[in-house]
């Protein structure tokens, strides 16, 4: 009897499937009839100021490689001569600030697609470079010596005695004296202490005056398709918090890649960071431009970095994309040929919907009767010390990491189920090869979340043998399954007898992970009054109760104080 059940059951669902797809083949063939949606095509025009010429030319020709059917041509304009561009047709325009379009009475159309970077730079022979990587120059102090109530020298730039005059030198265009200006919180009068040079004879007079302080823009500095400064010249270190030191979460400017990730974090005075925008004189209705700032502001922002400038973070990319969305709809009538189709295809629709949901909700009875359940069903709500899964027979780490013993004598090594509890949906992770060594303690892999990170670190000492291949396509396993599928390295152990004694096992690190709840609602607690003032009460519920995926809406300065002070301080 439940096999003819059965049976009946699979072929009505069949049936009921088979005519569905008979109307909606039969809805879509009358439709293709009646309308006639042309694929995006012309050309694409952008306008761009010489300064944003390359990067322009780079978006351009990395877009056309993902899309070999569509042109655009970039053209490189005055910044004075972008209001007429504007006004002129559909043309985009791609300028560093909104002063091209200060004076305009009309209405123009702007999304922001990076950022550009201000940077102090000085000579790498400086005779105090000592002092200066050590101490760090602040806003105040450079205000001070700039504004006349302090003399221009380095003693009041670094807190000493020092006699020695220092000048300043500055590139000569209006957008960076109201960069500095900002930055130093002063009016020009102050600001006209600073030299004004071209971009060469400031360069030129640093390498002649090793103290010199120089101000010019991240792409002025940065070497040509390299990573590397101008020859003999080094980014300033700036105080941020200005306590007379450099603390390791200010330590971002001995070299590009460091400096670049500070400035997205955080770590680098926002006052010294101005918008790049992309102008229209209304907003796009041409499905290939709409399709290009999509692009700009999700592939392309991979390109700002190397390019010298910043980049978005997700959340900023998201409130840009909504812009290019029409709210408007034009509503066409109703095709009569496709009423009857539409009706059947939407009972069906609603009966099928139905019959699954109600087999859902019995299934779910019937299992939760049973009083079985399994961690993937859980619901991702509340984030509570019974919602982790610790499985018995792993060795438990507190870096958040597992390690277990095959037969064969080699350890398999993962993340624990805390840590995804916390971070929320992998999105990709960064290993190691084959064949590296590796330390306990050491940097393990790294997991990142839309572009924010995590380094993981080794519970124990070895040689890699293997690592996840499955994890390069599907990082998310982590979150699934962090004890089989989403394992992340296999490694010959070098010193796992010893090692083994500063692991723990399920019951002893359950207990231990209370104490990890507690620390985890204190940190939240401090580093959001800090960070994102107000926004606690989002994160911990009614009665201190801690959020599923705590830190995935987080942004990246969150990410890196629970680095440096959650995890960080367990190693």
């Amino acid at each position: 009897m439940k096999m003819q059940n059965k049976a009946m059951k699979t072929k009505t669902i069949t049936l009921v499937c088979m005519l569905i797809l008979f109307c909606c083949s039969n809805l879509i063939s009358k439709e293709a009839g009646t309308e006639s949606k042309s694929p995006a095509s012309g050309t694409i025009t952008v306008y761009t100021t010489p300064d944003l010429y390359t990067l322009a030319m780079r978006w351009a020709g990395e877009f056309t490689i993902a899309n070999p059917n569509q042109a655009i041509k970039v053209f490189k304009v005055e910044k004075s001569e972008i209001p007429s561009f504007l006004t002129s047709g559909d043309n985009l325009c791609l300028v560093p600030d909104e002063s091209s379009i200060s004076g305009s009475t009309t209405p123009v159309f702007q999304v922001v697609v990076g950022r550009e970077i201000m940077v102090p730079v000085i000579s790498s022979k400086n005779p105090y470079l000592q002092d200066i990587n050590k101490k760090g120059i602040s806003r105040e102090s450079l205000a001070k010596s700039l504004s006349g109530t302090g003399k221009m020298n380095w003693g009041t730039l670094l807190g000493n005695s020092l006699t020695a005059p220092v000048k300043y030198y500055m590139l000569n265009d209006e957008f960076t004296k109201s960069v500095i200006t900002g930055f130093l919180k002063t009016d020009e009068s102050s600001v006209s202490r600073i030299t004004i040079k071209s971009k060469e004879d400031l360069f030129s007079a640093l390498q002649n005056d090793p103290s010199a302080i120089g101000f010019c823009r991240m792409t002025d500095i940065l070497k040509p398709n390299s990573s590397g400064f101008t020859e003999n010249l080094l980014l300033m270190p700036i105080d941020k918090n200005g306590n007379g030191k450099m603390d390791n979460m200010e330590k971002i400017y001995s070299n590009f890649q460091d400096f670049s990730r500070g400035v997205w974090i955080g770590k680098y005075p926002k006052s010294l960071t101005s918008n790049l925008f992309c102008l229209a004189k209304t907003q796009p209705a041409n499905e290939a431009e709409i399709a290009f700032l999509n692009w700009v502001l999700t592939s392309g922002q991979d390109f700002l970095p190397a390019t010298g400038y910043s980049d978005l973070v997700s959340n900023e990319r998201q409130s840009q994309m909504d812009k290019l969305i029409k709210t408007s709809v034009v509503s066409t009538p109703p095709q009569e040929t496709n009423s009857l189709a539409k009706i059947v295809l939407l009972v069906l629709v609603v009966i099928v919907a139905g019959s699954f949901t109600l087999d859902l909700i019995i299934r779910r009875y019937r299992k939760n009767s049973s009083g079985h359940t399994t961690h993937s069903e859980e619901q991702h709500g509340v984030f509570e010390e019974k919602n982790v899964n610790l499985p018995k027979g792993l060795y438990y780490d507190k870096t958040h990491t597992w390690a277990f013993m095959e037969q064969d004598g080699s350890v398999k090594i993962g993340i624990d189920d805390f840590l995804q509890h916390v971070t929320g949906p992998i999105t990709s992770i960064a290993m190691k090869k084959p064949g590296d060594r590796i330390k306990k303690g050491d940097r393990l892999c790294i997991i990142i979340q839309k572009g924010k990170h995590l380094n993981i670190y080794a519970p124990v000492s070895g040689t890699i043998k293997s690592y996840n291949h499955l994890l390069s396509g599907n990082s998310s396993m982590i979150n699934t399954a962090p004890y089989s599928d989403g394992w992340v390295y296999v490694v010959e152990p070098s010193n796992w007898s010893r090692e083994i004694e500063f692991l723990s096992l399920a019951e002893k690190y359950k207990t231990w992970l209370n104490g990890e709840f507690t620390r985890l609602r204190d940190f939240l607690a401090a580093s959001l009054q800090v960070n994102t003032p107000g926004y606690a009460q989002l994160i911990l519920q009614d009665g201190g109760v801690l959020k599923d995926y705590v830190l995935a809406d987080l942004g990246p300065e969150v990410w890196e104080d629970f680095q440096t002070k959650f995890i960080n301080t367990a190693r």
